[in-house]
């Protein structure tokens, strides 16, 4: 990390000359400017602006209708970004860069935007510290590596995909080593931008991937993880890789998880933990996993985004497609880890590769201290193979039933505010209409003749 005062000798030195200005989009990317380092000191301070269709565009920057913050009719005006100086880092793997987070607010008003994903995980943060509680949480990143850049593969329509590795890697430390020029710089580089990496591992596919980050605060978790995946697409095209984190990426391969770990705190220890109770999980956790479960339905539209998002949740590929808890069991959605130990808590396992960070852990926040407000009851953890049928609650099978569950949430509109609700939904919405008006290879080689 650096500090603004530290930034300013660096740019008075020349050994900085480029900050990266950067805002949170609906996907969960970096979007922003690239200032020379000497201007940006004489806005630093105080802000810059960008345009409105940043927060209503979809994954290749178009510009659906049917938003009601910003539209043709209204013009697409301005936003402005305040940069947050807390979050002035290096770039390592960018020569004399640094970059800064910024905070959206409106050009007219200066209120914080409500549908800005950073500002959704504050406002949720904020309700838990209004109750005495800090929200700790953590991600796990996991995703594929391609031969070839991404510019590589899209002149070859995306077609003859060749992943790093020819065989399941997961744990395998021989086929590790072998990609080491690529994971190794990204494992360095991050950690030298002050994201707490661990480590990496293979994961359960040929040229699978996964990066863990230490826990922390919910919204530095939630800016390690945007910044983690940020730099791993572009440390690996420097290596001559893509880096993919598209869910399900081939119908016969294992997909790609983010999987969440939450727990609350107060005053510095963990409020999940009551060793006199059963599995060590106090009475708090319990109203906060009965949230998770009573609601899971109505959020998953933030953990699962895209059409693609929901062709993970498939039976044996640890992806989970019940909406139970089990004790270190990993066919269920909510795995309780850690029991009977001061390190306690929840694992989502919903979320795929591409969640945006800040609405996943708002929504389970939100869903979650729901639970404790209402002091709802969890149920029995559920024992065995959850993929069986005697699990019922299954994860909503569509986006379309997604974003239905989500419009339907009373639950969400108390917490996010109507305005937030129907703005995300529009964005599932749109995916489902883009989808839908697509020809795809399948409906070809399976009717061209046979229809």
């Amino acid at each position: 990390m650096l500090s603004y005062e530290t930034l300013k000798t660096q740019i008075a030195d020349g050994s900085v000359d480029t900050i990266l200005v950067c805002m949170i989009d609906m996907q969960g990317r970096l979007m922003g400017k690239r200032f020379h380092a000497e201007a940006f000191l004489d806005i630093a301070e105080g802000e810059t602006h960008c345009c409105n269709y940043l927060l209503a565009t979809d994954l290749d920057m178009a510009t659906p209708d049917g938003y009601a913050s910003t539209s043709w009719e209204r013009g697409y005006g301005d936003y402005v970004m305040r940069p947050d100086l807390s979050t002035l880092r290096p770039v390592p793997w960018l020569e004399g860069t640094a970059m800064v987070l910024c905070d959206v607010l409106d050009h007219h008003t200066h209120e914080p935007v409500p549908h800005a994903p950073r500002e959704i995980l504050k406002r949720q943060i904020a309700r838990a510290e209004a109750m005495g509680l800090t929200p700790i949480m953590a991600t796990e990143l996991e995703f594929f590596l391609f031969t070839g850049t991404h510019d590589d593969i899209a002149r070859c329509g995306f077609r003859d995909l060749q992943p790093i590795s020819t065989y399941n890697e997961d744990y395998h430390i021989f086929q590790t080593s072998k990609e080491e020029p690529v994971m190794r710089p990204i494992r360095n580089h991050l950690r030298s931008m002050g994201i707490p990496v661990e480590g990496s591992k293979g994961e359960a596919e040929a040229g699978q991937e996964e990066l863990n980050v230490r826990y922390a605060e919910a919204l530095a978790t939630a800016d390690h993880h945007t910044l983690a995946k940020h730099g791993i697409k572009e440390i690996a095209h420097q290596q001559g890789y893509a880096a993919t984190f598209l869910p399900k990426w081939h119908h016969d391969r294992v997909g790609s998880a983010a999987h969440v770990h939450q727990s609350l705190w107060k005053d510095g220890k963990n409020a999940f933990f009551d060793p006199h109770r059963p599995l060590g999980k106090s009475a708090l956790m319990d109203h906060y996993m009965a949230g998770l479960l009573t609601y899971a339905s109505e959020y998953t539209c933030f953990l699962a985004p895209y059409i693609n998002s929901y062709k993970r949740f498939a039976r044996g590929s640890f992806a989970p497609t019940q909406t139970v808890w089990s004790v270190d069991n990993r066919t269920a959605a909510f795995r309780l880890c850690g029991d009977g130990t001061k390190a306690v808590r929840v694992e989502c396992r919903t979320p795929g590769s591409d969640m945006n960070p800040y609405l996943a852990c708002a929504a389970m926040l939100a869903a979650g201290l729901k639970g404790i407000e209402e002091k709802l009851v969890l149920p029995d953890p559920y024992a065995g193979d959850a993929y069986s049928d005697d699990a019922t609650h299954h994860i909503p099978r569509t986006l379309r039933d997604a974003r239905d569950a989500l419009l339907g949430s009373e639950m969400l509109r108390e917490a996010f505010g109507e305005e937030v609700v129907v703005h995300y939904a529009r964005a599932a919405a749109w995916e489902i209409e883009e989808f839908n008006r697509v020809v795809t290879d399948y409906e070809i080689a399976r009717g061209f003749e046979k229809a």
